[in-house]
């Protein structure tokens, strides 16, 4: 039998290794890990540039906005905890066109009046940019994947990422994942993991944004 302290340190191993789907009723700790992991993220950064002192606000308002798109379409969400804290997470949507009730039209009005219309711009900007590099093939989109900064370096992005990666193979009409990043830091993190640039685009001095694909294996 396993000492009691290399028993509870099997325990914490053995939860941090371990990727839940959450439940839509979960959809706050997925705001609050991203939040941290996305603070200083460009793209919220560029969109909520104006926000001043009440930049923590309005981050909470836009993630919560990007969770709720997801929730109100039921599609996925996963996550690894420690312990009962979730400290990281991935969004997705899967191939296949869903239909947005009109909860999520009312919350996109509400949250755009408290950002205000020059922050809804700079995002529409992304939108039209993100098309460009985007996949035409039906896949698996990775929206947000995010680990709190408590926990960076224990591997959790990995682990959400093989998991994203096996969703995708079990869907049958997924090609395989897609996702984008504006961290140039990233770029050879997502070709370690077999992903393919497919576009590269410019938002502003100092913003670009690249489009990645990986297909499922053949």
């Amino acid at each position: 039998m396993l000492p009691t302290l290399a028993r509870v340190a099997f325990a914490a191993m053995s939860s941090l290794s371990s990727v839940q789907d959450l439940p839509p009723y979960r959809a706050d700790e997925v705001v609050t890990v991203l939040c941290d992991a996305f603070h200083d993220y460009p793209v919220m950064r560029y969109i909520i540039s104006d926000a001043a002192d009440d930049y923590d606000t309005r981050l909470r308002g836009l993630i919560g906005f990007f969770v709720a798109a997801r929730v109100l379409r039921n599609e996925p969400m996963i996550a690894v905890s420690d312990g009962e804290q979730v400290v990281a997470v991935a969004t997705m949507t899967p191939p296949g066109q869903r239909e947005a009730p009109q909860e999520f039209f009312d919350r996109r009005e509400r949250v755009w009046h408290m950002l205000g219309t020059d922050a809804q711009a700079r995002y529409d900007e992304f939108g039209t940019v993100w098309q460009l590099v985007g996949v035409t093939e039906p896949n698996l989109h990775l929206n947000m994947i995010g680990v709190r900064r408590s926990h960076t370096g224990a591997g959790l992005g990995r682990i959400l990422l093989d998991r994203v990666h096996d969703m995708s193979e079990e869907d049958s009409a997924s090609t395989g994942v897609s996702l984008t990043t504006e961290d140039v830091r990233n770029v050879p993190l997502y070709r370690y993991f077999g992903y393919e640039t497919v576009g590269h685009q410019n938002i502003t001095d100092g913003l670009d944004t690249w489009g990645f694909f990986r297909p499922n294996p053949s």
